[in-house]
């Protein structure tokens, strides 16, 4: 195991500079499919590692819930290990698992309390929702098994855009709901929850989302200015609806918006999935790919050597 071990930890800061660059260098459907594939990856590594240095290190303390013949002399010799590096990992460990909890009740209690709601105020008869509220807000709420997913849209929205910028912001957010961008957002939430070094790479997820609905929203109205117009002004008037439901994507966001309108108002972006090697953003997604992979490598070499190891010394 050795000094592997850790490197997982620290392997999330490889990804950093690919965070940066995917807008300018990826079609948002790209970056966010890419950048979350890559948070999911390093969080488990990180959470497998931190495991298993609390097993290790805490083998030998006395009383363990763990089997007698992990704390024998030939584990002992096998393996490098450490009580108070083990006692820290499992501490930090539980915080993880936590936070990672307090997230997923909070996101699933918040769809929850929305649907719930919603179904009080208005019949499912559609998949667009609006709300007689004067506070401008549009959002995409997730469906369940039972429940397809809906746009909502509160009628102070409505109000302040032309009509053709109310068929952008629809497009905008039947995107989120067609291509389910709350799990992109969830599964980067959660990996920050695991590492904080992937917490830039939850913030690129966020903004590559509302990139990717843009484009979708660009193409389902046939002018990339309307939904540019749409974007800006819902911006400037909207905010957060009432219990701030932060979960969802939404078609003002909190976030670049300046960077989004200039984008729509720019040529479409590239098809590709990865940018080209000899570019600094080719160059940036090498690095983030082989330190996922050397973060995968890392976690799996040491998860073996103790398995080995514990096998050979337990007995039958």
């Amino acid at each position: 195991m050795g000094v592997f071990v850790f490197l997982p930890l620290v392997l999330p800061l490889t990804a950093l500079p690919i965070a940066r660059l995917t807008e300018q260098h990826l079609h948002p459907r790209g970056a966010a499919r890419l950048l979350t594939a890559i948070s999911i990856v390093m969080a488990l590594c990180s959470a497998l590692c931190l495991a298993l240095i609390g097993v290790v290190g805490t083998a030998q303390i006395p009383g363990n819930p763990l089997p007698d013949s992990w704390s024998d002399p030939e584990v002992r010799a096998a393996l490098p290990y450490h009580e108070t590096v083990g006692t820290a990992a499992l501490l930090v460990l539980a915080v993880v698992l936590a936070a990672v909890g307090r997230t997923l009740v909070r996101h699933l209690r918040i769809r929850a309390r929305a649907r719930r709601a919603l179904g009080r105020a208005l019949p499912a008869s559609s998949d667009v929702a609006l709300l007689p509220d004067p506070a401008p807000y549009a959002y995409a709420l997730p469906g369940s098994p039972r429940s397809p997913g809906r746009v909502v849209v509160s009628t102070g929205m409505l109000a302040g855009l032309a009509e053709d910028e109310r068929a952008a912001l629809l497009a905008h957010e039947r995107a989120h709901l067609a291509h389910r961008h709350h799990r992109h957002l969830l599964a980067t939430q959660l990996a920050g929850c695991v590492n904080p070094f992937l917490r830039p790479l939850e913030r690129a997820v966020a903004y590559s989302a509302e990139r990717w609905a843009d484009e979708e929203s660009a193409q389902a109205v046939g002018d990339r200015r309307v939904t540019a117009r749409a974007v800006a002004r819902a911006a400037l008037a909207s905010h957060r609806p009432p219990d701030a439901y932060a979960a969802f994507p939404a078609f003002a966001a909190p976030g670049p918006v300046p960077r989004r309108v200039a984008a729509l108002l720019g040529p479409v972006p590239s098809t590709r999935n990865w940018p080209p090697a000899h570019t600094p953003a080719g160059l940036a997604a090498l690095v983030a790919a082989l330190g996922t992979a050397a973060s995968a490598l890392s976690a799996l070499n040491a998860a073996v050597a103790l398995l080995l190891v514990l096998k050979a010394v337990t007995p039958l």
